[in-house]
């Protein structure tokens, strides 16, 4: 037990580091609750970036479109992807929403310059961001439970099926995809989802398995008394920034090596609790 104390302190250091951070409410209008066999899921949604993918998204659960459906594609370390049939006058194609051209003004929290796939990394909004100020265009990032609309090989194809991101962050899927929401609450619940592929030589797995979403809603439009209120960790504060640093510096006497001074904007926790 002696080998884990020093990373217990380090973990409850973290906490009371984060315990005076700003948080905010999220919108209920803009946040939908996804009920699994095995427990609920929370997931924000994000129209500043990607308004036409919310907009039908919205329109398709509140159709109650996504009811019963069963995560038919979950690769472990990759997906889980699910989604209806859905006729092309409820769910016509979308034109991508990969990328956007910021304001001058924008929220931008820088997180690391030179990252792999990006010059810079960061977050708006409390959303790994993306971004090339040269070019000044910034986009949404394939982080472990972001949630993004599936299509086919035409950029401009998606419609209703949609997926989870529940490995490594796939960030080469970064700008040709439409990233349009994240996990809050539940990941756990996103993690459990029945894997459908199976590695050579195991049984295959049956479509009975697959995990099925009973209830697909809007926040706003579930009863009071059954809503869960989730207020997410700020990135725009000053807080965050300091977490930031700390996190980039580990002085912890836990790190008797000190790892590189490389900050991935997907291992960063953006931070939730649940006051309902």
């Amino acid at each position: 037990m002696r080998f884990f104390f020093p990373l217990l302190l380090l973990l409850l250091g973290q906490i009371a580091t984060t315990s005076a951070t700003q948080w905010r409410t999220l919108d209920p209008n803009n946040t939908l609750l996804m009920t699994l066999p095995h427990g609920k899921v929370v997931i924000e949604l994000a129209p500043q970036f990607a308004p036409k993918h919310v907009a039908q998204f919205k329109a398709l659960t509140q159709q109650g479109l996504f009811d019963h459906n069963k995560f038919y594609r979950v690769i472990d370390g990759f997906v889980a992807q699910a989604g209806p049939e859905a006729r092309r006058d409820r769910a016509p194609n979308l034109t991508m929403e990969g990328e956007w051209q910021p304001s001058k003004t924008w929220a931008f929290t820088l997180v690391q310059k030179e990252d792999l796939f990006a010059p810079q990394t960061g977050f708006v909004d409390g959303f790994a961001v993306g971004y090339d100020e040269k070019d000044n265009h910034a986009w949404l990032t394939h982080c472990p439970g972001i949630l993004a609309m599936a299509r086919g090989n035409s950029p401009d194809s998606a419609s209703s099926h949609f997926y989870f991101t529940i490995g490594q962050a796939p960030r080469y899927l970064d700008r040709i995809m439409t990233i349009f929401g994240r996990v809050v609450y539940g990941m756990n619940h996103i993690q459990a989802i029945q894997r459908t592929a199976v590695i050579a030589g195991d049984k295959t797995i049956a479509p009975s398995q697959y995990t099925k979403i009973i209830k697909m809603q809007l926040m706003s439009e579930v009863p009071k008394e059954q809503q869960i209120i989730i207020e997410v960790e700020r990135t725009d504060s000053n807080d965050f920034k300091e977490k930031l640093k700390k996190r980039l510096a580990r002085k912890s006497a836990f790190f008797y090596k000190k790892p590189p001074q490389v900050l991935d904007v997907c291992q960063v926790p953006i931070l939730s609790r649940r006051l309902k």
